[in-house]
């Protein structure tokens, strides 16, 4: 007989992880499970040397990491060793799971999140899995077949998964933007900008976005021209490029990650962001005009799938990743230039917002777990 949530073992084990896209959603599901069973204990799993493993501690709970990696599709000789991170993990994820005995696994996406459902699922221990992207990655459709119960932001998925385990919750975002009370003035002095200006934000999600980063890189005198300002998230790799290029410009805050990102929220008068699934759940709560850049890359190209269904909505712009070197800041000063066009884009986009996915979410499984 399987343990229940009633048992002495109350343990949950998230696995996931690699982006901030699935790591600030699995966190936020931590919390709501936490909030409605403070009994319950969570443990994170992930991947050795990903971003998770600073993250989730930060946010109170414990991780374990595997010796994993993902296919990589640009340097494939560094896919010889694959094979043998995939069996270790699993006999590392055999380990944990014969060691915590969890009532429930969730997956929330990454590639670290394969192995431990898969092995959960070869234990009879219900699997829950939270597919964030309008197309369906190719782990979660395989691991879609045995899950319990599949939570997906929106309709139409019964594509990919079997449509009586399917349940539409939206994705969750972190507490901090959903309950934010920052005004735009505390956001700016959190920056050390200047109240009284437009401000440009610009998050290429937490890894940073080359295209991005190297459009701003060679056009943000344009923008500070103009009488604007910007905050740039540059992700680690273009960090110090990025600081070099604006040293001695006192309107232009540049880092490589935003922790507070409630507090950057509130500063933007406008966005310039990729369009993975996460940002854009983030994007409609804080209901900001943004311009999007979808990383052409991502499988199955759902970031440009995601970006173009928000732009047929009037809900936002699309410059393609090619394009952004020439295209981009020109499409975000004539936005910043047009009012009208924002409190249309604000309007739109407010319309598409979530805030209670974690709740929904976390409710559902323990009910399905009693």
């Amino acid at each position: 007989m399987r343990k229940t949530i009633n048992d002495i073992n109350k343990t949950i084990i998230i696995a996931g992880g690699g982006t901030g896209g699935h790591i600030f959603p699995a966190i936020a599901i931590a919390n709501a499970i936490r909030k409605q069973n403070p009994q319950v204990e969570i443990l994170f799993i992930g991947a050795k040397g990903k971003m998770e493993m600073e993250k989730v501690p930060q946010a109170g709970y414990r991780i374990e990491g595997l010796d994993i990696a993902g296919f990589n599709r640009t340097a494939m000789l560094k896919n010889i060793g694959l094979p043998f991170k995939l069996i270790k993990s699993f006999l590392q994820v055999r380990r944990i799971i014969r060691s915590v005995k969890p009532v429930a696994v969730i997956g929330v996406g990454g590639y670290s999140s394969f192995p431990v459902l898969r092995y959960a699922q070869s234990c009879r221990i219900p699997t829950f899995i939270h597919e964030s992207n309008s197309f369906a990655g190719k782990s979660n459709i395989l691991l879609g077949k045995k899950a319990t119960r599949i939570f997906v932001a929106s309709a139409g998925m019964e594509k990919f998964f079997p449509a009586d385990k399917l349940q539409v919750t939206g994705n969750p975002v972190r507490n901090s933007i959903v309950q934010s009370r920052i005004t735009r003035e505390e956001g700016l002095r959190f920056f050390g900008l200047d109240t009284h200006k437009t401000t440009i934000l610009s998050i290429g999600g937490s890894l940073g976005a080359r295209s991005i980063n190297e459009a701003l890189e060679k056009n943000h005198p344009a923008i500070t021209g103009a009488g604007y300002q910007l905050i740039w998230q540059t992700g680690k790799p273009f960090a110090e490029r990025g600081k070099k290029a604006v040293a001695g410009h006192n309107n232009i805050w540049v880092n490589d990650f935003i922790t507070e990102m409630e507090y950057a929220y509130a500063a933007a008068d406008l966005v310039i962001s990729r369009s993975g699934a996460m940002a854009i759940a983030e994007l409609c709560v804080v209901q900001k005009p943004v311009v999007f850049v979808p990383f052409p890359f991502a499988a199955e190209d759902h970031q440009t799938v995601n970006a173009r269904q928000l732009v047929q909505l009037g809900a936002g712009l699309m410059i393609a990743d090619n394009e952004a070197a020439d295209k981009l800041v020109p499409a975000v000063l004539a936005l910043a230039n047009d009012p009208a066009q924002q409190k249309t884009l604000q309007q739109k986009i407010a319309a598409l917002g979530v805030t209670d996915a974690d709740t929904v979410i976390a409710a559902q499984i323990l009910k399905m777990i009693q």
